[in-house]
């Protein structure tokens, strides 16, 4: 029987499920607990497997990482691995323990024993060789929820000029070829109300902006019909519907993020949107990426508790080493409490 957590402890309380074993995530995560930039009064509730716990904690002890919290100091959901966890080498063992560490992780905070949830990353071919076919964490927290249909934002607050930067995906894990035929306007009407929603958090009228589909947005039809033929109706309906908010767009992919790039490096050039809608994925990543790689924080909104994770993968192939950078993990648990706070 799971201790009963009573709400003077669980309001504090971050939940962290700590992703496939066998990669990073337990080294950002204890790397980002010995932070002295850490909020104050949080306490964090690591689920997954102790022994793996103590095992990385040790290493990374030797090999002289000292800002680092205490085996003692750490709250633990215990759930062995059952076999070894070899660094770098994910099997089905290590996609079904992190599997079971995120589905009881979210147990935890859909019965408010914590406050919000932080997911380290999984590798999704060793969920798929253990069993579990989806196409990523937010699928799953989806089905375990009971959202059909969770948005998949990324934000990061600049380290040079306290710009946050936010770029929401208005489709997520899904191939390329499908893209063009699950964009409807439904979906970027929901999406543009969801990104609105968001940025209101810290701006009361916040500027957005969204990318074409196509290169050049189209070029007036010459290079792809969409805009042409519905994006650009569904948006100016949308303006009508909101007439405080200034929506530009739909802008050429290639250009849509040069302003965001400027604004998060310059403290004197805050001309950019407080919010970006991508139509897809690597669309929307691949700038996100180069920009703010170390502090992005992936941020499913529409669950009915807070999530973030780093804006990374597993790290197999530095698993081990001592060598991951904790920034991102450190941002996903200081968003967390931030946006769980509201």
């Amino acid at each position: 029987m799971k201790k009963k957590v009573e709400y003077s402890e669980a309001k504090n309380r971050l939940a962290i499920a700590l992703g496939d074993p066998a990669g990073i995530g337990i080294e950002v995560t204890l790397k980002a607990l010995g932070s002295s930039d850490l909020p104050k009064n949080m306490h964090p509730l690591l689920i997954g497997c102790k022994r793996n716990i103590e095992i990385i904690l040790s290493q990374l002890k030797s090999q002289g990482i000292s800002e680092l919290p205490t085996l003692n100091e750490l709250e633990i959901e215990n759930i062995p691995c059952k076999h070894e966890v070899i660094n770098g080498k994910p099997n089905q063992n290590t996609g079904k323990a992190s599997f079971d560490w995120l589905t009881r992780a979210s147990e935890i905070v859909i019965q408010q024993q914590a406050r919000a949830l932080i997911t380290a990353p999984i590798a999704k071919y060793a969920w798929q060789a253990a069993g579990f076919d989806y196409p990523g964490q937010t699928e799953r927290l989806a089905e375990l929820t009971g959202i059909p249909n969770p948005s998949m934002l990324f934000t990061a607050k600049s380290p040079y000029s306290s710009w946050r930067f936010n770029t929401l995906l208005a489709t997520t894990h899904i191939p390329l070829s499908e893209v063009a035929n699950k964009l409807t306007p439904q979906l970027i009407t929901s999406k543009l109300d969801t990104l609105l929603a968001f940025c209101k958090r810290f701006k009361s009228n916040p500027q957005l902006s969204i990318a074409g589909l196509n290169p050049h947005a189209g070029e007036q039809g010459k290079l792809g019909s969409e805009e042409i033929n519905w994006l650009i109706p569904v948006l100016n309906l949308w303006r009508r519907n909101n007439p405080d908010i200034n929506l530009i767009g739909p802008i050429s992919p290639d250009s849509c993020w040069i302003s965001a790039a400027k604004s998060w490096k310059e403290r004197s050039f805050q001309n950019s949107p407080d919010g970006i809608l991508a139509l897809y994925h690597d669309q929307g990543l691949i700038p996100v990426k180069i920009i703010a790689f170390d502090y992005a924080v992936n941020t499913t909104l529409g669950l009915p508790f807070i999530r973030t994770s780093p804006d990374h993968g597993t790290g197999f192939d530095i698993a081990g080493q001592g060598i991951a950078k904790h920034e991102s993990m450190l941002s996903a648990i200081q968003t967390a409490w931030e946006l769980s706070s509201h």
